[in-house]
C-alpha cells in the first residue's frame, strides 16, 4: 500500500436501494472501493455487480449467507458457503474475486484453510464504526474520521438502512482527501 492510501471496503450488498447510492457517491468523488458482497444478494440483484464493476471497484467474497459463526460449521458447509459466493459473483460478473471477508470477523483455522484452498487472500479491517448498529451520523462519522494511511474501513451497503452510513461518507470521503489520503483497491482477479 502506498503511504497515504487507505481501503474503504462496503458490505453486505449488493443492495437495490443502496448500492446505486453508494455508486454514485464514490462516482463523484472519483473514488475506488471494495465491495464484500453476499452470494445470495449477488444472486438476486447480478445487474449491481456488474455496475460495480463496470465503475472499476474491486470485489470480495462475503458468503452466501452471512454467516457469523461459519468458522464453527462442518467443512462442507464453509466450502459451499464460500463456493457458491464465488460461482455467483463470476456469473454475474465475470470475475473472481481473490478476497475474502469474514462475515463479522469470524475467522478460524476452517476458514483459512478454505480459503487457501481457494487461493483467496483475507480481508479483515481496523477502522469499524459499527454503522450495522445505525449508532447515528455522527458516531459513525467520528469513528470513520479516525483513518490514516495503510487502515482499511468497514462500511455497509446492505443488510438495512444504510442512510446513516451514506450521509456520514458525504463527509467523511472529502475529510479525509482533504488531509491527502486517498482511496485505493487490492486488484480483482478476472
Amino acid at each position: 500500500m502506498d503511504s497515504h492510501g487507505l481501503l474503504l471496503t462496503i458490505d453486505d450488498g449488493p443492495s437495490p436501494q443502496w448500492t446505486p447510492q453508494f455508486l454514485a457517491l464514490l462516482r463523484k468523488y472519483k473514488i475506488k472501493a471494495t465491495f464484500s458482497l453476499i452470494g445470495r444478494q449477488v444472486a438476486q440483484y447480478p445487474s449491481l455487480v456488474r455496475a460495480i464493476v463496470k465503475d472499476g471497484h474491486s470485489l470480495a467474497n462475503h458468503t452466501w449467507d452471512h454467516d457469523e459463526k461459519l468458522a464453527i460449521r462442518p467443512a462442507a458447509t464453509i466450502h459451499s458457503e464460500i463456493a457458491r459466493t464465488q460461482d455467483a459473483i463470476i456469473a454475474a460478473s465475470g470475475y473472481r474475486p481473490h478476497l475474502y471477508r469474514a462475515p463479522g470477523g469470524g475467522w478460524g483455522p476452517p476458514i483459512f484453510a478454505e480459503i487457501a484452498a481457494q487461493q483467496m487472500t483475507p480481508l479483515g479491517w481496523n477502522i469499524d464504526p459499527r454503522d450495522w448498529a445505525r449508532p447515528g451520523i455522527p458516531a459513525i462519522t467520528a469513528a470513520m474520521l479516525k483513518a490514516g494511511p495503510g487502515d482499511i474501513i468497514l462500511c455497509h451497503d446492505g443488510g438495512g438502512d444504510r442512510s446513516q452510513t451514506y450521509s456520514a461518507l458525504t463527509t467523511v470521503i472529502s475529510t479525509l482527501q482533504s488531509r491527502g489520503l486517498h482511496f485505493i483497491t487490492l486488484p480483482t482477479q478476472k
